[in-house]
């Protein structure tokens, strides 16, 4: 395979996640048997083309495209590499938050905490990443071999059993000593909070579960916070009676040192509950699964629908419970605490890691993990570049005078900070995957499509943190309705389902009133595209397709400005740092000529997003975002 063959593999949807390649309900063994049918591949491929719309790629229209992107993305990399020269009179307003690089003759913008903590620990999660599978191999070969009882590739039953019970006695004894190493004498309050969530699923009448479960994981998600991590220290000193003047015997204060000293010995991350919300998600999802499960002890819905077992779907994966004995603390806790995912995610159901763990996934195939591996690297390599080059991020967190800058680099610095946003959640969430792919577990993709390769609301919210929203869809949308425009009383329903939905997903990020901001202004900017498209549908404009793609591009470039506004309210400048950058663009008629460029720019962007879709439908492939 030469270099471009690599790439163009390493850059197809199949490789960053076959779940966008297939259905949810076709089971991947099927799809690596129909790879030898090259008759039944030119069949699809010929009913997929006639569905689809032809190719615009080579067309007038299109080459006018490549002409305005040949000239804006330049202009743009440009815009924002002028306004982070050292020349630039504004350099020594955020100098103090670069640092020396590895580009020659360049600083690297090290002011986001979040991936300078990732960056410099890249080395020992790298070990860690080819360690682990390697321990793995040794416990299975040494400490608990398991032999094949069947006579054919299938696993039996029993082997299966031995699978699982190999795996999660492997991963239960890895999770207590990575909580230890990570956390420190914190690894017992996690420990604990784990015992009480699993009391709550199993302990209490059935009926009061789910009600159960919420409260106490929303009530952890505020105590986390409020009692900042719950310190030996502070709990010590509300309990100590008040000292008492020259007694040589204080018990007060000595119970206090005995705590701060409990405190000290805090791991390699002390503060273990910044990053708690992610395991709080996986203690909802096993204790709903538990509950779900508990309708079908009766029967098995494998044996039912007559389902081989090594050859589940995803969909299958997912909505088939576990068996009763695969909810053991012991699972749980290997599940909950599995280390490739317990940090960032992605976030995998509890029935979901059950599955694999008794049978491997057959999507996990060394050439895909490794070019999976590959656009790791590049996107890291990107990340790096445009830190050396464009200190945007710097920029905005040095609290500048933003009408000191044109409206050319106010826009071009937002988009970028955007992007950088993007990139820095990317990376980890795909190292870790890679880490779990890496020891035979396939999750969720976490980032379907570039943060430019968006333009609906609806959309993004798919794209955006994937594993998360099929979490929400699962545990939160679908059990409160879901949503219907059918008649007012059901939109009503359906607007405050989606308030319900992204109140959650704000809180669950940080209990900070900007985040809360910016989940309800998702929600209301939802809106004016939900009433497009019911006002607008496609069906009416089948004899006019040209100006229907037109006037879908017109309300895709309004819904871009609005996307970016709420993110950038959410996870960039806040509020104030908004309406400061608003009015340096346009307080005076430069700016006004700048965003009418822009939009046009945007215009043509979307197009291209259109025909992407097109291209992928073409394929087969709907990844309905």
């Amino acid at each position: 395979m030469g270099v471009f063959s690599f790439l163009r593999a390493t850059y197809d949807l199949d490789t960053l996640d076959t779940r966008f390649t297939n259905t949810s309900s076709t089971p991947y063994k099927t799809v690596i048997e129909a790879r030898n049918d090259a008759a039944g591949s030119k069949e699809r491929a010929a009913k997929w083309k006639s569905q689809s719309q032809p190719s615009r790629w080579n067309t007038p229209e299109f080459y006018l495209y490549y002409l305005v992107l040949f000239l804006a993305i330049p202009y743009m990399f440009w815009v924002a590499y002028d306004a982070s020269r050292p020349t630039d009179p504004k350099y020594k307003q955020y100098e103090r938050l670069l640092k020396p690089g590895w580009i020659p003759g360049r600083k690297i913008d090290a002011s986001d905490s979040q991936y300078n903590t990732f960056r410099s620990n890249i080395p020992y999660m790298a070990a860690l990443l080819v360690l682990h599978p390697l321990l793995r191999r040794l416990y299975n070969a040494i400490v608990y071999p398991v032999k094949a009882t069947g006579q054919g590739s299938r696993p039996t039953p029993e082997e299966a059993d031995q699978r699982l019970n190999q795996r999660a006695t492997f991963d239960f004894g890895f999770a207590l000593v990575y909580l230890v190493a990570l956390h420190g004498i914190s690894a017992f309050k996690i420990l604990l909070i784990l015992y009480l969530n699993y009391q709550v699923a199993t302990a209490l009448p059935r009926k009061y579960v789910p009600a159960a479960t919420w409260v106490f994981n929303i009530g952890i998600l505020f105590a986390n916070e409020l009692c900042r991590g719950y310190k030996f220290g502070e709990m010590a000193a509300l309990i100590a009676s008040p000292p008492v003047p020259n007694s040589v015997l204080d018990s007060g204060s000595t119970l206090v040192s005995w705590g701060r000293r409990l405190d000290s010995y805090g791991g390699l991350m002390g503060r273990w509950e910044i990053l708690f919300n992610i395991t709080v998600l996986r203690l909802i999802s096993f204790n709903l699964d538990y509950y779900w499960s508990l309708d079908r002890r009766s029967y098995s819905p494998v044996e039912k629908k007559q389902i081989d077992p090594t050859s589940l779907s995803e969909r299958d994966r997912v909505s088939i419970p576990a068996q009763a004995k695969d909810f053991s603390f012991r699972n749980y806790v290997a599940y909950a605490i599995y280390a490739p995912l317990y940090l960032t995610g992605p976030i995998i159901t509890f029935n979901d890691f059950v599955s694999q763990q008794r049978y491997k996934a057959a999507s996990i195939e060394p050439a895909r993990t490794l070019r999976y591996a590959a656009r790791f690297f590049l996107c890291l390599l990107a990340m790096e570049v445009i830190l050396h080059y464009d200190y945007v991020q710097a920029i905005s967190k040095a609290r500048p005078e933003w009408g000191r800058y044109t409206a050319a680099q106010l826009s071009v610095l937002s988009f970028f900070n955007l992007h950088l946003i993007w990139l820095k959640l990317l990376l980890p969430w795909r190292l870790f995957r890679l880490w779990a792919l890496a020891d035979g577990v396939d999750p969720p993709e976490n980032m379907v499509r570039c943060v430019s390769d968006n333009w609906s609301t609806l959309a993004f919210w798919r794209s955006w943190h994937r594993s998360f929203y099929r979490w929400s869809l699962r545990y939160i949308y679908v059990p409160l309705g879901g949503s219907s425009f059918r008649t007012p009383r059901a939109a009503a329903r359906s607007v405050l389902t989606y308030v319900l939905v992204f109140t959650f997903v704000a809180l669950w990020h940080d209990i900070q009133l900007h985040l809360l901001i910016w989940g309800w202004l998702v929600v209301f900017f939802m809106l004016p595209e939900m009433a497009a498209g019911f006002l607008f549908s496609k069906a009416g404009w089948e004899s006019q397709p040209t100006a229907y793609r037109m006037l879908c591009c017109v309300g895709a470039v309004a819904n871009i400005f609005m996307m970016m506004t709420a993110n950038l309210v959410g996870f960039a400048v806040g509020v104030d740092g908004l309406e400061s950058i608003v009015a340096g663009i346009f307080r005076d008629f430069s700016g006004f000529c700048f965003i009418i460029g822009a939009a046009m720019a945007l215009f043509v962007g979307v197009q291209i997003m259109f025909e992407i879709r097109e291209s992928e439908a073409r394929r087969g492939i709907n990844l309905k975002c």
